[in-house]
């Protein structure tokens, strides 16, 4: 069975993005971040996301500004197979998207079954607060990565907004980066 997995950056303060759903905060430039995101991007994977992160995605990722900037990561981002699921948007026009209207939930539990969308790959989500929460809800991540950046901002947004009940995990392993942001690995506890 397929896993899904949570990676997501965080201020100090437990904000994915600031009041402004900006989250350059998170992209500081450091040699041993660097080396370790484009590591992890060369990978593989099936990309999750919700609608709002997913025009953010693919606003930037294809574009020259991406490729020039950062062009081991885009190349993966560019390349992976890619889920958004919204009720609003009409089409993905990013390459290897599909579109899913359908109930959330119901089709993850689908693609995790299914091997054949892409095989022995994990299911990855970025962003994306509103399918975090929905998903934790219903017991259907396996995996929390998160990276906590020496930042505190104020006000934001986290991203498990709307969620209903405790959400016990377990820390399973963690790594520190010279910048300052610490890798935290968590399963459900459950």
């Amino acid at each position: 069975m397929r896993r899904l997995i949570v990676f997501n950056n965080v201020s100090l303060d437990g904000y994915f993005a600031d009041e402004h759903g900006d989250m350059s905060w998170a992209h500081q430039p450091d040699p041993e971040w660097k080396s370790f995101v484009e590591q992890n991007a060369s990978g593989g994977g099936e990309l999750v996301f919700g609608r709002i992160t997913y025009e953010l995605m693919a606003s930037y990722w294809p574009t020259p500004r991406a490729i020039k900037n950062d062009p081991l990561v885009a190349e993966g981002m560019n390349r992976l197979p890619k889920v958004v699921f919204s009720k609003t948007l009409q089409k993905a026009s990013w390459n290897n998207t599909r579109l899913v209207k359908e109930d959330l939930s119901a089709e993850i539990r689908k693609m995790k079954q299914d091997p054949g969308q892409a095989p022995g790959l994990d299911m990855l989500i970025f962003g994306s607060g509103s399918l975090i929460a929905q998903l934790a809800h219903q017991g259907l991540i396996d995996e929390y990565q998160i990276v906590v950046h020496p930042v505190v901002l104020g006000k934001g947004r986290t991203m498990f907004d709307g969620l209903t009940r405790k959400l016990p995990l377990k820390l399973t392993r963690t790594r520190t980066f010279a910048n300052g942001n610490v890798l935290l690995w968590y399963q459900p506890a459950a």
